[in-house]
């Protein structure tokens, strides 16, 4: 992987992982694109972790509270939210990490991401802020969240759902389905170490890791101030329409034997 790879795919990550489209699809046409197939896990992991490094700066001043008093109601919301995602994970990652990797179900992932995103706009604007919303209400979102373990389920676009389904104000519900995806992407990211300190790293450049990571950390930090900022008065209705043509795209070529 040279250094304009690594631009380009940090570049991908940190704005799909905020903007909803998701990343992890994008990842894996980004990587076959690049032939970089083999580099798989560990490119992902510290593509995650330069998103995880956005968020990190972006909710620093909540995150420093959360350290300075643990047993917060902020945390709580937070570890109820989480626990849907890590059950999908410990039930179903071995199954999950194989269609990942064959990419076989991908485009009708992507479509099933832009009815979600569609269906987004049907809902009514509601009223809750972040410290309004209950242990129940987080959980909801994720369970959304939990979706997400499919590769081109999008997991900001679900959190943002089911937030809003939550009757959540929609600048919150984005702020929260950022937050609630710091511990998810943090348990991620440790998670997969374990591959890549049993030895099972392929040969790349560190420093074309590094310009990669921090890519998607200056690009992801941009997305999160964006997308907040973009779904109090847009449509999500645009990046519906995004994934649905790139969902029919990559199904016709799978049909065709070219992708």
């Amino acid at each position: 992987m040279d250094w304009l790879q690594a631009i380009i795919l940090g570049i991908i990550q940190g704005l799909t992982e905020f903007i909803p489209i998701s990343s992890t699809g994008h990842l894996y046409l980004g990587r076959n694109f690049f032939g970089l197939e083999e580099a798989g896990l560990y490119l992902d992991t510290m593509l995650h972790l330069g998103t995880l490094i956005a968020l990190v700066v972006f909710y620093k001043d909540i995150l420093l509270k959360l350290i300075k008093n643990p047993f917060s109601r902020i945390t709580a919301l937070l570890v109820i939210g989480t626990i849907p995602a890590v059950i999908a994970g410990v039930l179903f990652s071995d199954y999950f990490d194989s269609i990942s990797k064959s990419g076989v179900t991908i485009g009708w992932e992507f479509l099933v991401t832009g009815a979600f995103l569609w269906f987004a706009d049907s809902i009514k604007n509601g009223a809750k802020k972040v410290e309004d919303i209950s242990l129940f209400d987080s959980f909801f979102i994720g369970s959304f969240q939990a979706f997400a373990i499919f590769p081109a389920i999008s997991r900001s676009g679900m959190t943002i759902v089911g937030a809003l389904m939550r009757k959540m104000d929609k600048e919150a519900a984005a702020y929260f389905s950022f937050l609630l995806s710091i511990p998810a992407i943090c348990g991620g990211v440790i998670f997969q170490l374990k591959d890549m300190v049993s030895g099972n790293v392929p040969q790349i450049s560190l420093t074309s890791m590094f310009i990669a990571t921090l890519a998607s950390a200056i690009f992801g930090y941009i997305a999160v101030k964006f997308m907040i900022s973009f779904v109090k008065n847009k449509s999500l209705k645009l990046f519906a329409v995004y994934v649905w043509i790139l969902g029919v795209v990559i199904i016709v070529l799978q049909q065709m034997g070219t992708f």
